[in-house]
């Protein structure tokens, strides 16, 4: 058996039933305080490019009815593909628009959010979630965050995002109940920006 196997077939967590309930909860809880940072403890077994954060949402949502599209950087990398399909059996698309995730590798790489499924007004679920990695979620411009979940107004510090996020989220929740959500992860944390969520311009 091969290094890359035997890194393939390695368990995800440690303890799976406990870990995936304590990473369900920090999900939750980031869904349900939209700019507020989940630390996920659990240590998982993570390819390469794969962030601690991105590895978990995998593991712990991912399963055989939830399609997987990722961008071109991760999909160069074939331990990530070969490291999903068996540590979570979800199917993986070449087409964004089919996607219930999608992964990607940067937020300065951030592609169209109408490449991907927005739903519909009868099913706003059947949409897809961005888990996007950033360089920090303590540095660079401030967005300023409104809505459900959130008492007046809250602030987050994101690096390495796309220029026009604050429009295309904008644009986003102009869609509601449609719509694309975002799940920012750097390292262990996660932060969600749902589709509810207002999201405008702070300081430099």
């Amino acid at each position: 058996m091969t290094l890359q196997a035997n890194f393939e077939f390695s368990p995800g967590f440690a303890s799976p039933v406990a870990s995936s309930q304590s990473v369900f909860r920090c999900i939750m809880n980031a869904l349900a305080r939209p700019g507020s940072v989940q630390t996920i403890a659990d240590v998982v077994n993570v390819p390469s490019l794969l962030m601690p954060a991105t590895a978990a949402v995998a593991l712990t949502l991912f399963d055989h009815d939830t399609s997987i599209w990722f961008d071109e950087r991760l999909g160069a990398e074939p331990d990530i593909a070969s490291w999903l399909r068996f540590q979570t059996g979800a199917p993986l698309t070449g087409d964004a628009s089919l996607a219930a995730f999608a992964l990607i590798h940067s937020g300065a790489a951030l592609p169209d959010f109408e490449s991907f499924a927005l739903g519909t007004p009868e099913y706003p679920d059947r949409s897809t979630t961005l888990v996007i990695q950033v360089d920090t979620l303590t540095e660079g411009p401030e967005l300023i965050i409104s809505g459900p979940g959130i008492r007046g107004t809250s602030s987050l510090r994101v690096g390495a995002l796309s220029s026009d996020l604050v429009e295309r989220m904008q644009a986003n929740r102009t869609l509601f109940p449609r719509g694309v959500d975002l799940l920012l992860v750097c390292g262990h944390d996660l932060v969600a920006l749902p589709r509810s969520t207002h999201v405008s311009a702070g300081k430099v």
